[in-house]
């Protein structure tokens, strides 16, 4: 009878293994079973969803929040956060469509935007490394500042340019795959680098999982930060380019709006914690994707904008509880 109930208690669903068992194999695969499932469930009610055309435009929307989804992983991994992505995206896509005007604008356009995504991010992580104030309250404040310096900018008017010299990465394909892809996928490339290869990867993971061990053990934890957040600053200056080269043109008001937030969301469904110190960037990925697929699926069906928003955040929120859900079985 004894050992009958031990092995009851040993297969139970329930139990402590299988828990541990089953939330290992939700680290290992991450969210790419949700995002197959979202794909196969708009294939069956969403005419001409599962088309080549259909998947080409996924990849491109996909594209510029995976950019800003690439840089936010790298600064939410050191446990912070950065809320100023989309007014950043908006300052440097109002920056560049000014300079794209100029002689040479192309390269000066592009150049332009990177350097202001840079600059803002330097000042966001200059603010967290060594005045030490929270994250969340920096790029806060940074949110509605520079989404100002942007209306600013461009004279509270929205600045266009139809002779865009660099609109053919909005436009344009290579070898069939369309240079927003390329772009995001190159980010997405290079982050993964960063994070896997490089001694730079390990601090960054290390400041995350502990700061105040980092710094014990001699890393420099204010270069990690200000890296990071420089870095989610120049990726919001390329995400610029990639916006601009699309609409041919900018305005500080509304462009970039709401675009963190798709931005953690990606994040955080792609397994990278609020706590910092887990995630990746293949995870975060799958993330925007999932983000990408969702809001292209409602439009296909019909869902109205309202709606959008509204599934939208419960997803945001579903993605937080299940960030809370791998911590307390990472605890246990």
């Amino acid at each position: 009878m004894a050992t009958h109930t031990q092995t009851v208690v040993a297969t139970s669903p329930s139990s402590p293994g299988s828990r541990e068992k089953f939330q290992a194999l939700m680290r290992t695969v991450g969210m790419l079973p949700v995002l197959i499932l979202v794909v196969l469930v708009f294939g069956f009610v969403a005419d001409g969803f599962l088309s080549v055309q259909n998947f080409s435009i996924i990849a491109q929307q996909a594209s510029i929040n995976t950019v800003l989804a690439a840089g936010m992983t790298l600064v939410i991994l050191t446990a912070g956060i950065d809320l100023s992505v989309g007014a950043v995206l908006a300052a440097a896509a109002v920056v560049t469509v000014m300079a794209s005007t100029l002689p040479a604008g192309g390269i000066i356009g592009i150049l332009a935007a990177m350097l202001t995504g840079l600059a803002f991010g330097l000042i966001n992580g200059g603010l967290v490394a060594f005045a030490r104030l929270p994250p969340f309250i920096v790029t806060l404040g940074a949110l509605t500042a520079v989404r100002g310096v942007a209306r600013l900018l461009g004279d509270d008017k929205t600045v266009f340019n139809p002779d865009l010299p660099f609109a053919f990465i909005g436009s344009d394909t290579v070898l069939g795959v369309p240079w927003l892809v390329i772009i995001a996928g190159a980010v997405i490339a290079v982050s993964w680098f960063i994070l896997r290869r490089t001694v730079l990867g390990l601090h960054i993971y290390s400041v995350g999982s502990n700061p105040e061990a980092a710094r014990l053990s001699g890393i420099k934890v204010w270069k990690v930060l200000l890296f990071v957040y420089a870095i989610s600053g120049l990726f919001a200056g390329i995400g610029a380019i990639m916006t601009t080269s699309r609409i041919l043109a900018a305005n500080g008001l509304q462009l970039g709006q709401s675009y963190e937030l798709d931005a953690i969301a990606a994040v955080i469904l792609g397994g990278t914690s609020f706590v910092g110190g887990v995630g990746s960037i293949m995870g975060t990925l799958v993330g925007a994707l999932i983000i990408a697929v969702l809001s292209n699926g409602l439009i296909l069906v019909g869902v109205s904008d309202i709606w959008q928003y509204i599934i939208k955040g419960l997803v945001i929120i579903g993605a937080v509880a299940l960030d809370r859900y791998r911590q307390s079985g990472a605890r246990t």
